[in-house]
């Protein structure tokens, strides 16, 4: 890949505003932001998928997130989408800002790339995620900073202030490509909603993701790892030893590789080692399981 291609296919460094301020009244009143959907919190969720961004500003009162943040507030507190909009925006700086809702449970960080990708090859002023119904998602969107403090300023200076405007004001005048995306542009609004994406997460090909991004988020990890070749690892373990080998050799790797350096790399060089191990000792006592129970099930472990 030449280096203009590379170029090309890198996002731009963008700044995220967060709008979580909202009154939530199709929950009751609830504190949607705090909700939890798969173990964690839907702002953290955003927050997650969010993460490189180069600041983060949430607008909503202050409160424990999983990562830092700024915060601000619209005034009055309660003035609406564009008014927080614009008091998330004083405090960021880069040329392009991603806009989120906090309610958004399955964002990921690709779909960010895709969004800030599209708004440079376009040259459009936005790019923002349509849903399932071809509907426009304009708070799961990447702006050009300047365009939306262009309109932002044309609009208080049309209705005296910002308070109370709806969001389609904003976004009308702006020139806007759609990217599709039914998944990531799921938002939860009611109670079904958080009930439907419990119960997606909890999917055969989800749970496991889910769980590991849960934990890693819970103990503090920053750190991609082969998930494959750890639940081989299991797997072989399990199989060709007993099937409590399979966890206690899981942890293991995971001792061997914080007394190394640490990283990814270290992972895998302590999964490969195990693996063989596993594997030789499966070779010798002709894959069966010691503890008397014969070969051990495909999926132990």
């Amino acid at each position: 890949m030449t280096s203009t291609a590379a170029a090309h296919d890198t996002p731009a460094p963008y700044d995220a505003v967060v709008l979580a301020g909202g009154a939530a009244r199709r929950l009751g009143g609830a504190d949607k932001p705090g909700v939890r959907v798969g173990g964690r919190a839907l702002l953290d969720r955003v927050l997650a998928a969010c993460a490189d961004a180069r600041t983060t500003v949430v607008v909503a009162a202050p409160r424990p997130t999983a990562r830092p943040v700024r915060w601000a507030r619209e005034e009055p507190p309660g003035g609406g989408p564009v008014a927080a909009l614009e008091a998330g925006l004083r405090l960021t700086t880069a040329e392009h800002t991603v806009v989120l809702s906090a309610d958004l449970p399955f964002l990921r960080p690709d779909t960010l790339g895709r969004l800030l990708r599209s708004l440079q090859d376009t040259g459009a002023d936005g790019a923002l995620l349509s849903d399932r119904g071809g509907r426009d998602q304009p708070l799961v969107a990447a702006y050009r900073s300047a365009a939306l403090r262009r309109e932002l300023a044309a609009l208080r200076t049309a209705h005296e202030g910002l308070t109370g405007l709806p969001l389609r004001r904003l976004t009308g005048a702006l020139r806007l490509t759609r990217v599709p995306d039914p998944l990531a542009s799921f938002d939860c609004d009611t109670w079904d909603d958080i009930a439907d994406a419990r119960a997606r997460i909890r999917e055969h090909g989800h749970v496991l993701d889910e769980w590991i991004s849960a934990v890693k988020e819970e103990l503090g990890l920053d750190l991609d790892v082969d998930t494959g070749a750890l639940l081989d690892l299991a797997r072989d373990a399990a199989h060709g030893v007993a099937r409590p080998a399979a966890p206690l050799t899981t942890f293991l790797v995971g001792y061997a590789a914080a007394r190394g350096e640490g990283g990814p790399e270290a992972v895998a060089e302590a999964t490969r080692k195990a693996t063989a191990l596993a594997l030789r000792w499966a070779e010798e006592n002709g894959g069966t399981d010691e503890s008397g129970g014969g070969p051990s099930a495909p999926d132990a472990g």
